[in-house]
């Protein structure tokens, strides 16, 4: 066992020094360099680094430190974007052959706000192709010879290896999450019109969700206030706080790792007087798995169609089969899908009641060996269909040593509440 995990940087810390003057923003880039140097040779989450580019970033926020003016939330905090997502000053190759090179003419949405509120942008991390089953060459730190999920495979292995404290994913059934739960590190799904996408390239539009990756809960929210203009403020405790477990209609796709980890998890919470219920999805919200599969493959079609058809057998085998599937999806298939989805919406909040966050197993256990393949997103499928906000929380190891997360999904656009219950469950299992 191979393993690259090393102290890992708080956003909030990093940039709390910076602004207080107690380190520069040079000196922290400089810290995540060599920490990359260090670990990218094993790693490979990087598809593109330009370290000089960065630096002259960090020397620019000094200059302005020094002459007097404050920075945005972000300034200083190294940071790293998938290579999904379009950067005008980097290549954007989508982890695709036929894009390799591409330069994009504007950058998305979200890195225009985050260079707004001054992050330090690092480089491009390795996306599987087109952000679905197709890996790149990225190790999972724990265990170099295990996958490190996907499709942000390269934003997770950067920041749990500490390269970069905050990193950008994306999940369209479980690109966020799964790989968060594989390395250990937290990740935040938000609600699905809560990021705008525009200059993600797009998979099934129903689904993509831009999201971001992080060592606290706080740094979720730190990157949350930025990309909304808002002030950060530290996280409130989660006091009494509420849950209600669920194994879900998937749960017989939990290995006996996942489930050692999942019935750990429940005894720390119930040591530490955590109040947990538990709930039985109706049979009625059993199709949701079909249906997210259904809405994803008719979209991808639609938007990726055009490129097997033009590019053949550049495009990989996994694409092609998926547009294949989509091809033949009906509209009133499609329409079905999307109506179940809107109905189980309002059945899933309903059952929430008065309890903080739904309790779900982020992933069927621990990373499984071999890079050739990132893992089964069966666990986040339905929550992506429905557009609720996930977090995973880290802090359980499988019984081989490589972490398990725990999932909480939430209520529409209250991703700052449920952060705080990430926090504070964090806290309970790693006491």
């Amino acid at each position: 066992m191979t393993r690259h995990i090393h102290p890992r940087a708080s956003a909030v810390a990093v940039h709390a020094a910076i602004t207080r003057r107690e380190t520069t923003a040079e000196a922290v880039l400089q810290d995540s360099l060599e920490r990359i140097a260090n670990a990218e040779p094993a790693l490979q989450a990087w598809k593109h680094l330009d370290a000089e580019a960065a630096l002259r970033q960090a020397r620019a926020l000094d200059a302005r430190m020094a002459a007097g003016s404050d920075l945005g939330l972000l300034g200083g905090v190294p940071l790293a974007v998938k290579d999904l997502i379009d950067t005008a000053d980097m290549p954007t190759g989508y982890g695709a052959a036929v894009y390799e090179g591409h330069r994009p003419a504007a950058d998305a949405e979200v890195v225009r706000r985050v260079r707004g509120a001054d992050a330090v942008m690092v480089g491009k991390t390795v996306t599987t192709e087109y952000a679905y089953f197709t890996p790149g060459p990225t190790a999972n730190p724990w265990d170099t010879a295990h996958t490190p999920g996907g499709s942000s495979s390269g934003s997770a292995a950067a920041v749990a290896s500490g390269m970069v404290p905050l990193a950008f994913g994306s999940q369209t059934a479980g690109s966020l999450i799964r790989p968060a739960s594989y390395c250990g590190v937290f990740a935040l799904k938000p609600s699905h019109d809560l990021v705008s996408g525009a200059g993600v390239k797009a998979f099934a539009p129903s689904l993509d969700t831009v999201g971001w990756l992080a060592n606290g809960a706080e740094d979720l929210e730190l990157m949350r206030a930025a990309l909304a203009g808002e002030r950060f403020e530290p996280l409130p405790e989660a006091a009494g706080m509420r849950l209600l477990s669920c194994r879900t209609h998937e749960w017989a796709c939990s290995d006996a790792g996942g489930e050692q980890v999942w019935e750990r998890g429940h005894r720390l919470l119930s040591a530490a007087g955590v109040p947990v219920a538990s709930l039985d999805l109706p049979a009625s919200l059993a199709g949701l798995l079909q249906a997210q599969k259904t809405v994803m493959a008719k979209e991808a079609a639609q938007n990726l169609g055009r490129e097997v058809m033009a590019h053949g057998p550049r495009v990989s085998q996994h694409i092609r089969d998926l547009v294949a599937v989509g091809q033949g999806v009906t509209d009133e298939a499609y329409a079905a899908a999307k109506a179940m989805a809107a109905q189980g919406v309002l059945e899933v909040l309903a059952l929430m009641g008065e309890a903080d966050a739904l309790l779900v197993p982020a992933a069927p256990g621990e990373a499984p060996p071999g890079l050739a393949a990132t893992g089964d997103p069966v666990f986040s499928r339905v929550w992506t269909l429905l557009g609720l906000p996930c977090v995973n929380v880290p802090g359980l190891l499988g019984p081989g040593g490589l972490p398990v997360g725990l999932q909480l999904v939430g209520r529409p656009r209250e991703e700052r509440k449920l952060l705080a219950v990430a926090q504070s469950l964090h806290r309970v299992i790693t006491a």
